[in-house]
């Protein structure tokens, strides 16, 4: 969903012009579309790591299984929302599928334990209890 919201992002300020040029032009929007595929990538990383561990049964599975979990989730609902914001007022319409995965994202912070939950076993492991 994320890679997907990035890519309508990077399609988008292709097209779209103001000021008399294509707004992917504008240092401060490649910054952000900079910053959305170095997240995306850290994401991505991080997660294997996670799915490594488990394919090892190593002994900190669960605690990297959290940890990916929040991060992840957090991550690919920041890109969406981040892709919306590059879209403007276009991105609450059907028409570029930006609003839906924004939707779609954020419930992932919320099933399967909530990012909150995550935080608790993360912290217990760190903590000892």
């Amino acid at each position: 969903g994320a890679q997907s919201a990035l890519d309508k992002a990077l399609a988008y300020t292709a097209e779209r012009k103001a000021f008399g040029s294509k707004i992917n032009q504008f240092q401060a929007l490649q910054f952000k579309l900079a910053d959305m595929e170095t997240e995306l990538q850290a994401a991505r990383i991080f997660l294997y790591a996670a799915a490594s561990k488990l394919d090892r049964k190593a002994a900190d599975a669960g605690k990297w299984s959290a940890m990916a979990k929040r991060f992840v989730t957090d991550i690919g609902f920041d890109i969406a929302n981040q892709a919306l914001q590059l879209h403007g007022g276009y991105g609450y319409l059907h028409d570029y599928g930006i609003e839906k995965l924004v939707r779609d994202l954020r419930v992932h912070q919320i099933l399967e334990g909530t990012n909150e939950i995550m935080r608790v076993i993360i912290a217990r492991t760190l903590i000892g209890r």
